[in-house]
């Protein structure tokens, strides 16, 4: 018998699960087996701030350790905002950690918007949705939709979220928290610059998974455009420039890793 718990919060997009004891279980995909190792390594290089992975319960589910604490949505009005100086320090730590990990030869990613390339396997979702406030620790959550990336993609994406980059958000605002976000990184300013340029693109890949998700009828993409998501991308203050989406064809694509490549030679990519 499935033994019952209570729903989990957390993340916008993916299926939640339940917290049991002191376990959160969450529906297991393709990608279930490449995550499990990920989170293997990252316990075994000693990173802290990300939850253990306990393998699958008798249902099947993905069995991961619960870390108590709140989850750093955006809108909370009852908590300060994520200090975006240990944030980024924090994304360099998990970066470094999996920088020369070579995941399984039958690895499976699923990441729902293509990225720029393939140095290293990044979180691809790192948001404040995505991050619990514990006692003692930040801890990165809802590792479903890792995939080899680059460090600024991954870097894009936190900064749309943290900041966050939206018209609400006083300019003074936007550029503190930036630099907070590249020093707390140890980012030269050769990376910033990359970083700055790379804001904009990340935000179009985001606006076309929506678009796209709410033309197919595709959840939870066309939840997330109801909800005002997709209105607000092309508004963002990312950058000058026309509109072009980066992201084309279907929403989901599962990405297959197999034997260590050549370097130029690109990932086989199956679309569903």
């Amino acid at each position: 018998m499935t033994e019952l718990g209570v729903p989990l919060g957390g993340g916008d997009a993916s299926e939640r699960g339940e917290r049991i004891g002191e376990t959160a279980r969450r529906p297991a995909g393709p990608q279930t087996p490449a995550v499990h190792a990920l989170l293997m390594h990252l316990e075994r290089v000693g990173f802290q701030n990300a939850p253990r992975s306990l393998g699958l319960d008798d249902a099947g589910r993905h069995v991961l350790e619960y870390i108590p604490g709140r989850v750093a949505h955006l809108g909370d009005t009852e908590s300060p905002p994520l200090d975006p100086v240990a944030v980024g320090r924090m994304v360099r730590e998990l970066h470094d950690a999996l920088e020369g990990w070579h995941p399984p030869d039958d690895a499976v990613w699923v990441c729902h918007v293509p990225t720029d390339g393939d140095d290293l396997v990044v979180h691809n979702d790192v948001a404040p949705w995505n991050i619990v406030v514990a006692s003692d620790r930040l801890v990165i959550i809802d590792w479903d939709a890792c995939s080899p990336g680059t460090r600024i993609w991954d870097l894009a994406y936190l900064a749309h979220g943290l900041v966050p980059l939206e018209p609400a958000t006083p300019w003074p605002d936007v550029v503190t928290r930036l630099r907070g976000l590249a020093g707390g990184y140890g980012m030269d300013s050769d990376d910033r610059l990359r970083l700055a340029a790379a804001l904009a693109p990340r935000a179009w890949s985001m606006y076309a998974l929506l678009e796209q998700g709410k033309e197919a009828g595709e959840e939870p993409w066309a939840r997330l455009w109801d909800e005002g998501h997709g209105r607000l991308a092309p508004r963002r203050r990312v950058g000058r420039g026309e509109r072009r989406p980066v992201a084309r064809g279907p929403a989901r694509l599962t990405v297959r890793t197999g034997p260590r490549r050549a370097a130029g030679d690109p990932c086989v990519i199956a679309r569903r």
